[in-house]
Parts: C-alpha cells; sequence; structure tokens
C-alpha cells in the first residue's frame, strides 16, 4: 500500500484515553481538534464510540488490554472482540506494547530474562503470536501495528529491539511479512520528546531561544532529534541508530526518529517503505506541577506554558514539516491534561490543527450504514430472505404488525442509506438454509443494526405463533 491508500484523518493531533472502560467525553475530542484518539480497551466496550469518532473524522486506533501478556498469542475473545471494532469500521489496531519492558508486560517467571539477544524464549514466540494478530487484521481489512517499543537506549534498547523483531521476519519469515507490508502495515512508536525541542533564535537555526519567547503558531520550530541544527552543531553525524563515540546503542528520543529508523530498515532489509508512523503514546510529557522540567541538560527547561507551545507547535510540525510517513501521535494521556488542567489544553482548543501535508484526504474512514442502537431503533424492518412471499407474512403476522407497525421488504440493501445518527432494528424471517446468508449479508457487513432473527418452520402457522406470542407478551425482538 502506498501512505495515500491508507485511511485516516488527515489530522496528526491525538490523544490516549484514560483506559479501559472509562467512559469517552465526547466533547473533549472534538473541542480539542482530534484527528486520532488512542483506546486501550478491556474488550469490545468502545465499538460504539469508534462509529461517532469516525462520524467526526477522529481516527480510532485499538489495543486491548492483557494483563502481563509475555508473548502468548491472541485467543478466541480477542478474535471475537477485534471483529467488533473491525465492524465498527476501525482500521488500526495494535496487539504488543512495550514488550522490551518486563514489568509490566512479562509474567514474573520471565522478567529477569527479557532482553533483544534471547532468541528462543522472547523474539521468536513474539514474532510468531504476533503474525497471527496481523494476518487476521490484514484479512479483515485493518491495519496491523508493528510492536510498539519503549524508546530506551543501551546495550538492549529500542534499537537494538527493532532490529531483532525485524531480523527474525527477514529470516524466517519473509514472505509473510512481505505480504502484510504490502497489506495495512504500519509501525507504533513511543515518542517521548523528553526537552529535545526547541524554537530556534529567528534566523539562527542551531540556538534555541529562550523558552518564555516561546511561540506555538509562529515558525522556526525543531522537533527533528537528533538531527536537528543544534543537536548536529555539538555532535555531528549523530542518528537515530548511533554513529557517533557518544552514542554507540544509538539515539532513539525524538518524535520521528524510531519512524526514521523502521523505515530505514524496512528499505534496506526488505526492500519496501515508507509505511506509515503513528505514536501511539508519547508528545511532550505533560506537567503535574508548575516546576519547569529539564531531563537533558544540554536543551532548555521547559514550563507548563512552554509546554503548551510546544504542544500545538509540535502538531503543526508534524503537519507541515516532518516526513510524509508520519501521521501523528496521541499524548499520553487525556486525565493527565485534565485532571493537573494543564494550559495546553485551552492552547489545543484555541488552535484549529493544520492537516498533514495542507489538505485533508479524501479517503477518511467513514461508518457504513446505520449507527447503534441507543435505546429504541430510529426505524424496525422486517425483511423476508428470498423465496419468501410479503402477503404470505401479512397473513401468519397481521396481528404482529398491527401492534409494531415494522416496514416489511424483501430487500435489504436500503441499509447502506441510512445515515450513521439513525439506527436500525431488522427482524430477518429465513428458512434453516438462508440463515447463514442472511447473516452474512445484513449482521456482518452492518453490525450496528439490531439484528432479530426468526427461522420458519414448515406452515405459516408456526410462524404465526412466534409474531404472536410476541404480541402478547409486548415484546417487539426476540
Amino acid at each position: 500500500m502506498q501512505l495515500s491508500e491508507y485511511q485516516w484523518s488527515g489530522n496528526p493531533r491525538g490523544m490516549h484515553n484514560e483506559g479501559a472502560y472509562r467512559p469517552i467525553n465526547y466533547d473533549r475530542l472534538t473541542s480539542l481538534h482530534l484527528g486520532w484518539y488512542k483506546m486501550v480497551t478491556g474488550g469490545e466496550e468502545f465499538a460504539n464510540d469508534c462509529v461517532w469518532m469516525l462520524s467526526q473524522n477522529i481516527t480510532p486506533v485499538v489495543r486491548i488490554y492483557r494483563p502481563s501478556p509475555g508473548a502468548s498469542p491472541p485467543n478466541d475473545s480477542n478474535y471475537n472482540q477485534w471483529g467488533k471494532y473491525l465492524g465498527a469500521g476501525v482500521k488500526w489496531f495494535e496487539f504488543f506494547n512495550e514488550p522490551n519492558f518486563p514489568d509490566p508486560e512479562w509474567p514474573e517467571n520471565m522478567k529477569s530474562r527479557v532482553n533483544a539477544q534471547n532468541f528462543d524464549e522472547v523474539i521468536k514466540p513474539l514474532c510468531e503470536s504476533w503474525l497471527m494478530f496481523a494476518e487476521f487484521i490484514m484479512n479483515k481489512g485493518g491495519y496491523p501495528g508493528f510492536f510498539s517499543l519503549g524508546e530506551t537506549s543501551g546495550v538492549s534498547g529500542a534499537i537494538q529491539w527493532m532490529d531483532a523483531l525485524l531480523g527474525y521476519m527477514r529470516d524466517y519469515q519473509r514472505e509473510r511479512f512481505a505480504k502484510i507490508i504490502d497489506n495495512g502495515l504500519w509501525w507504533g512508536t513511543h515518542p517521548y520528546a523528553l526537552n529535545h525541542w526547541y524554537q530556534e533564535v529567528p534566523g539562527q537555526p542551531s540556538i534555541p531561544r529562550s523558552p518564555g519567547e516561546y511561540d506555538g503558531v509562529a515558525d522556526g520550530w525543531h522537533f527533528e532529534y537528533p538531527y536537528d541544527p543544534y543537536t548536529q552543531s555539538y555532535d555531528p553525524g549523530r542518528t537515530v541508530f548511533g554513529n557517533t563515540p557518544s552514542t554507540p546503542y544509538g539515539d532513539p528520543n525524538g518524535i520521528t526518529a524510531m519512524g526514521k529508523a523502521f523505515n530505514q530498515r524496512l528499505q534496506e532489509w526488505f526492500g519496501a517503505g515508507p509505511l506509515p508512523v503513528f505514536g501511539t503514546e508519547g508528545g511532550i510529557y505533560p506537567l503535574p506541577t508548575h516546576d519547569a522540567q529539564q531531563p537533558d541538560p544540554r536543551f532548555p527547561p521547559y514550563d507548563r506554558a512552554a509546554h503548551a507551545e510546544g504542544t500545538v507547535a509540535m502538531f503543526n510540525w508534524i503537519a507541515t514539516k516532518s516526513e510524509p510517513w508520519m501521521f501523528g501521535l496521541a499524548l499520553w494521556k487525556e486525565d493527565e491534561y485534565y485532571n493537573n488542567q494543564l494550559p495546553a489544553i485551552d492552547k489545543m482548543q484555541s488552535v484549529a490543527q493544520i492537516p498533514k501535508g495542507g489538505k485533508w484526504p479524501t479517503n477518511a474512514v467513514r461508518p457504513k450504514g446505520p449507527g447503534p442502537v441507543v435505546g429504541e431503533p430510529t426505524f424496525h424492518a422486517v425483511i423476508l430472505a428470498p423465496g419468501l412471499d410479503p402477503q404470505w407474512f401479512m397473513e401468519a403476522g397481521r396481528s404482529y404488525w398491527n401492534t409494531f407497525h415494522p416496514i416489511v421488504t424483501t430487500v435489504w440493501d436500503f441499509i447502506l442509506y441510512i445515515p450513521y445518527d439513525r439506527s436500525l432494528a431488522a427482524t430477518v424471517i429465513a428458512p434453516p438454509d438462508l440463515a447463514e446468508s442472511m447473516k452474512k449479508v445484513i449482521q456482518k457487513e452492518y453490525p450496528n443494526v439490531l439484528f432479530d432473527l426468526i427461522l420458519t418452520g414448515d406452515t405459516s402457522q408456526s410462524l404465526a405463533d412466534v409474531l404472536n406470542a410476541r404480541v402478547w407478551s409486548n415484546r417487539r425482538f426476540g
């Protein structure tokens, strides 16, 4: 797939949710001008919310939470839950989260053995389990995300983990991985920028201005660490892979650093790419207090005001200055921004987001057919399977029709034209041999439809018995 073929909002500004089962505040998502919303879910609880997000041109990203999964493969529950999100229109999925961190991602008996050099117990089983996830998502029309890594440095840092995981695919599963590359692969990075960003003194790219002078909507911002002019002025030649004596194991702590490394390896080892990169958590780490932060003493510190200016500048930089494959990132995380009343909230609300590349895409994901049923459905239709006569239904179901007044039809293509802000319940009447076919063309194609199946017997009386029982109990659906 080409970058232009991926369906997304075109808006790089994203946020990570508070956590599984926590209600989603729709007003926050729209007021912040978000284009992405990353969700950790406990199951399928956010499927209906995803329909709404897509209607607002907000791209949902889903990872189903698993406690200390280690390298375990997906189970039947995962497949069913992914199916719900796929049915709601979701395209972007993750599976493993920071497997390079022993705690909390691995069970207790494995924590001491988790490193990028442990091929048999770590790298191989991780890759084999990931392939099961990726092929399921790919075959359903979704986009599987490659391993999201904690962007550490050192002898078993993020670069070493990336090379070990991609190296396994290159050496042992090349054909399977190549097919995924061609059909929706992307990489979810975790780009925590630390204080590796600045706004230059006008006309002097290698000199950061004072943080008190930062202006989020003005020019001169640099988020390309370690390739920024300031870094290159004191350590020429530094890259994400290292390449200088001071960085023997690489330097991954920039907004696009690991994405650059990923796409470079794809080209070198697979002759492929570039592929999309989306930071599923990261950004400029929020400040719970008013104390300034300076994790890297070489770069200027930032306080809450500078954090706000830098945040809006970062998203506009991604939209206008970063590589075409950088699709954005989700800030970590919603509750920290709101509970700590960060000035970045007001700043994002007041500054509309620039689209990636200066224009909105024409192929953004839109939900197909009606939205989810909340309370009573907007419409109720009785849909008769092929071969069944409407007059036959009216003879058997006169009392049911007089009570509930459904639409009665032998076609179902009208469902496609019901807008997302309306809902539908379909009472489908079919003989047993057509039941699965009707499920496929209605229930699987339009998962938001309330699918109410009645299997016909040999006579109209058997149908009348079912429908009359509903009337007597004042129960429209089975």
